[in-house]
């Protein structure tokens, strides 16, 4: 098939964690994929994802509305990924997450674009106490003003070979014997990056409802310390889990996070607290993965695949068990 075959898809953000999966799946699909980073030279693992020419990364910034729209033209579909765990300079949670959302909605909407999905999260809330959640949420809100046909997603903790919560305790769990437990009671709902990814695909598709917003989650509802078990746990290790107060846990990391690249911030430590969790009106509105007919995948049947890394034995104790 001939690249002038392809629908043509835009993904802002598509050399990511989610987005690598993302483009992979739908470069199984008919279409061409303009893949909008703020650096192209550092997306080039994307390209092998699909036919000689299918998918191209090119440079934007979504704080930039002229290079926004140059991304967009000419596209029949565009996705956003883009989001930040903490703030750096110009990249700020108001920049990002509210004006880099409604530029990519008002330049989708001025090129008519048919369908457009737009990644939140779940415990996206303008009254959180979380800055990320409020910005979350107020993105949202000038998406859909501007394009109210477009279909967003709220996952909840996102889990795969790169992720940053497993790894990041797995890495943990292998130098210190020592692991911090805070908000061990908070409840959260894992979500593979593949069924993720595949969500937003069936969006891309036109296979999910406009205008919705889709919770994200897995099957089940973990709690804070029963995660961190699971880390220890896949990690082959005996690390002992030590209790630790928010108010003491916001103390110390109040330290970190004047890092560059900071292990977690303060406002991070509230979105643990708050947790994320499938809501009940999005399940009896059926606003979920089951309503777009996909089985969610288990922390259990992955974790394995890429935990063993932080093993004693490593590679090893992999080739071992094949």
């Amino acid at each position: 098939m001939s690249n002038k075959d392809y629908k043509l898809i835009t993904i802002f953000g598509g050399a990511g964690f989610v987005g690598t999966q993302l483009v992979q799946q739908l470069a199984k699909e008919n279409y061409r994929i303009r893949v909008a980073v703020r650096r192209p030279d550092l997306a080039g693992h994307v390209i092998p994802l699909g036919e000689v020419g299918q998918i191209v990364p090119i440079q934007a910034n979504i704080r930039d509305f002229a290079s926004v729209t140059r991304a967009i033209k000419g596209a029949d579909i565009v996705i956003n990924l883009v989001g930040i765990k903490y703030q750096s300079g110009k990249q700020t949670f108001k920049s990002v997450h509210i004006e880099g959302a409604k530029n990519i909605a008002l330049a989708a909407k001025e090129a008519n674009i048919k369908e457009f999905v737009h990644m939140s999260a779940l415990g996206a809330d303008i009254n959180s106490d979380s800055l990320y959640a409020q910005t979350k949420a107020k993105g949202e809100q000038e998406v859909l003003k501007l394009f109210p046909k477009a279909i967003i997603m709220r996952p909840s903790i996102i889990f795969g070979p790169e992720d940053e919560f497993f790894n990041l305790f797995g890495a943990l769990s292998a130098i210190s014997p020592i692991l911090p437990l805070i908000c061990a009671d908070s409840l959260f709902q894992p979500i593979y990056v593949g069924d993720v990814a595949k969500a937003f695909s069936l969006a891309a598709l036109g296979k999910a409802k406009r205008g919705t917003i889709y919770e994200l989650g897995g099957n089940e509802i973990y709690s804070m310390r029963h995660l961190m078990q699971e880390v220890i746990k896949q990690s082959g290790r005996n690390n002992i889990l030590i209790p630790i107060p928010l108010w003491l846990a916001k103390i110390k990391t109040f330290f970190l996070q004047i890092l560059p690249s900071p292990i977690i911030t303060i406002d991070q430590l509230n979105m643990l607290k708050n947790g994320s969790i499938i809501s009940k009106e999005a399940i009896k509105s059926r606003r979920t993965l089951k309503a777009l007919g996909i089985r969610p995948t288990t922390i259990e049947a992955i974790l394995p695949s890429y935990m063993w890394r932080f093993r004693k034995e490593g590679e090893y104790e992999k080739l071992q068990n094949i």
